[in-house]
């Protein structure tokens, strides 16, 4: 089965004329790197921090920080973590349309961080998980120049149903439109032709894959391959495949295959790796529709983001001079907490 839309296929080239919306998950990551492997019935001493997380929040945070006005969509507990939360995106200078539920909290994430870097992650189901279609801002949504979604919306019902209507009305009214798989796990355990009979009907214009999400999804375990089958499976959406040390390559209607170098970065912690890539394409993009320059932004600010704690460390000098090394300038650092 190919994916089809019964709107005419937007122009990638054209930047957005409203702001971009990133719906879905909000949650605290509390992360967690062992000095040593954990052992059964052991203790260890490591690193431990609390810090806002949640992969559509995330991306929310790096479009404004790398320069596009961003807001975001979703649902909290009417707790302290979601007071918290939500003045932790209002201080980065994004939107917030969130739903206050007196019957669900707010989301925990644990992130277990190896010596490589590499992360394993626990989704406690917090209200992100229960957002209705009926709570949706429906102003924001038919406003919006381009809408995020991930799939952590699509894995069951709530929130799935608010998502779908999400794409619907923000398409409906001529918003592009983005996804990320979100989880090679999360699409096993779903079932991958379920999971794809889901993504299919969804009118997407740019999916970002990482390499596990693509395997997961086209069977083939080498990129190349895998981006053949996502191009054809999807033919009217670029395809973002995210490869981590090996870079991203870049495939679409407009945009012959390429590949984007990573940058040399040391990895500390992979945590909200891609979803700052993400984020910082999407503002370049969506500024420009260059994809080439807007996947070399996002390699930027991945790098940076990978060689530092947790998904949103505080903006520095150095995140500044990246940033503008690749021509994003007079962006509002202040609220990204920059460091001199």
């Amino acid at each position: 089965m190919t994916h089809s839309s019964s709107l005419s296929a937007p122009d990638l080239r054209a930047p957005a004329r409203g702001p971009l919306v990133s719906l879905g998950d909000l949650a605290w990551d509390v992360l967690a790197k062992p000095d040593t492997i954990l052992q059964p019935g052991g203790d260890t001493t490591g690193r431990m921090e609390l810090l806002g997380g949640g992969s559509a929040a995330n991306l929310a945070v790096w479009a404004q920080r790398a320069g596009y006005p961003s807001t975001f969509v979703g649902k909290i507990g009417r707790d302290r973590f979601g007071e918290l939360a939500t003045a932790d995106l209002e201080a980065e200078g994004v939107r917030t349309e969130l739903t206050l539920s007196g019957q669900h909290r707010t989301g925990v994430i644990l992130a277990l961080i190896d010596q490589r870097g590499q992360r394993a992650m626990l989704t406690g189901q917090g209200a992100d998980w229960e957002l209705l279609p009926e709570e949706l801002p429906r102003d924001v949504l038919l406003g919006a120049g381009h809408l995020h979604l991930t799939a952590w919306s699509l894995f069951r019902d709530p929130p799935r149903a608010a998502a779908l209507e999400a794409a619907r009305l923000a398409k409906g009214a001529g918003a592009t439109l983005s996804l990320d798989p979100g989880s090679f796990q999360m699409i096993g355990q779903m079932g991958r032709e379920n999971f794809l009979a889901i993504v299919d009907n969804i009118p997407f214009d740019i999916i970002f894959p990482n390499d596990d999400e693509a395997r997961a999804m086209s069977q083939e375990s080498d990129p190349e391959r895998a981006m053949d089958w996502l191009r054809h499976r999807y033919p009217g959406a670029l395809v973002v495949l995210k490869l981590d040390e090996e870079g991203a390559l870049l495939d679409g209607p407009s945009q012959p295959r390429i590949r984007v170098a990573a940058t040399r970065d040391h990895l500390l912690d992979a945590t909200g790796a891609g979803d700052s890539f993400g984020g910082a394409f999407l503002a370049g993009w969506l500024a420009h529709g260059d994809a080439v320059r807007a996947a070399e932004l996002g390699a930027q600010v991945g790098g940076w983001v990978v060689s530092r704690f947790g998904a949103r460390p505080p903006g520095d000098a150095e995140l500044e001079a990246r940033l503008a090394s690749v021509g994003v300038k007079g962006m509002g650092m202040a609220a990204a907490g920059v460091a001199q």
